[in-house]
């Protein structure tokens, strides 16, 4: 069984790629197993300044981001959508997906349907 969690954004750290060919984005894991005592959904905050990346790869799990901060263009299967404050945009599972080049500041919540951020296998289109 789970239980309600609480967590501050500001008091989390920054997280990063090991490896820098996966972008310059930053994020905080918000929900994610075993971090929290919760399953089945994993979220987030994602951030990028301008000139940082998030290169186009892919997993199996469907995606949501919700634009928090600035605007910028996510790639979804090669169609250019827009995200800003209050923006929703949903990715299916498998679909192309990523911010090659980010133009300003960039903040986005994100959520997946996974226990653990750990479940989910990035595929970066580099490293296929």
């Amino acid at each position: 069984m789970t239980a309600p969690a609480r967590v501050d954004a500001a008091t989390l750290p920054d997280e990063r790629w090991d490896d820098p060919a996966r972008g310059t984005i930053r994020f905080r894991t918000l929900i994610s197993a075993p971090a929290t005592d919760s399953d089945a959904l994993v979220c987030g905050v994602a951030m990028l300044a301008a000139g940082e990346t998030f290169p186009l790869h892919h997993h199996p799990q469907a995606e949501v981001y919700f634009g928090l901060r600035g605007e910028g263009e996510v790639l979804i299967d090669g169609v250019p959508h827009r995200l800003a404050p209050g923006v929703a945009l949903y990715i299916p599972g498998g679909a192309v997906h990523g911010v090659p080049l980010a133009t300003g500041t960039l903040e986005w919540f994100y959520t997946f349907a996974a226990d653990s951020f750990a479940d989910i296998p990035y595929t970066f289109l580099h490293e296929s």
